[in-house]
C-alpha cells in the first residue's frame, strides 16, 4: 500500500472511529483485507494510538468544568521540559498536555466537577512543582466545537461511502 493511501484510511478513521474495515474499503477502494491489516499494522506500531467518541457532556452531566492552565517553567538541565511536562500530565485530572511557545511554557487541558475543584488542583498540584514560575487558568465558558464534531446543532456529513 503507498503512503497516500495509508494516509487516507488514518484521515477516515481520524474522523469517525467506527468506520469499519469494509466501509473504509467501499470508500476507498482498497480491499478490506489490505485496510484490516494496515489498520492493525498501524496500531502496533503506535500510530493509532486510541480510539475515542466526543461526548457532549453538557447533555449528560449537571456540572463539569473545562480549563486551559498555561504553565511557566524553568526547564531542568539535561531534560528541559519534559520532566516536569511529565509529572504534571500524568495526574488524572490533565485531558492534555502541550509544550507551546510563547509567553508560557506548557498549555495543560484539565477536568473537574466545578471550578473549586479546578482551582484546588491548579493551587495544590501544578503551582508547588519545583520549576513552576507562573500559573494562568482560563475556565472554559461553552464548547462549540471539538476534535471536528460541532457539538450544538446538526453536522453535515461529509462523505459518503460509495457501494459499487
Amino acid at each position: 500500500m503507498d503512503v497516500k493511501e495509508f494516509h487516507e484510511v488514518l484521515k477516515i478513521l481520524e474522523s469517525d472511529a467506527r468506520t469499519s474495515a469494509k466501509q473504509i474499503s467501499d470508500m476507498t477502494g482498497i480491499p478490506r483485507a489490505e485496510v484490516s491489516k494496515l489498520i492493525k499494522q498501524a496500531e502496533d506500531e503506535r500510530i493509532i494510538l486510541k480510539y475515542k467518541a466526543i461526548i457532549n457532556w453538557e447533555k449528560v452531566v449537571d456540572e463539569q468544568v473545562w480549563a486551559w492552565i498555561e504553565v511557566k517553567v524553568t526547564p531542568e538541565e539535561e531534560v528541559g521540559y519534559d520532566a516536569i511536562a511529565q509529572r504534571i500530565y500524568r495526574f488524572p485530572q490533565v485531558a492534555s498536555a502541550f509544550l507551546a511557545s510563547g509567553t508560557y511554557d506548557l498549555v495543560i487541558l484539565v477536568n473537574g466537577r466545578n471550578m473549586h475543584e479546578v482551582g484546588d488542583f491548579v493551587a495544590q498540584k501544578i503551582a508547588p512543582i519545583k520549576g513552576v514560575q507562573e500559573v494562568t487558568t482560563h475556565f472554559m465558558l461553552k464548547r462549540y466545537k471539538e476534535a471536528g464534531a460541532i457539538l450544538n446543532g446538526e453536522e453535515e456529513v461529509k462523505r459518503q461511502p460509495v457501494v459499487l
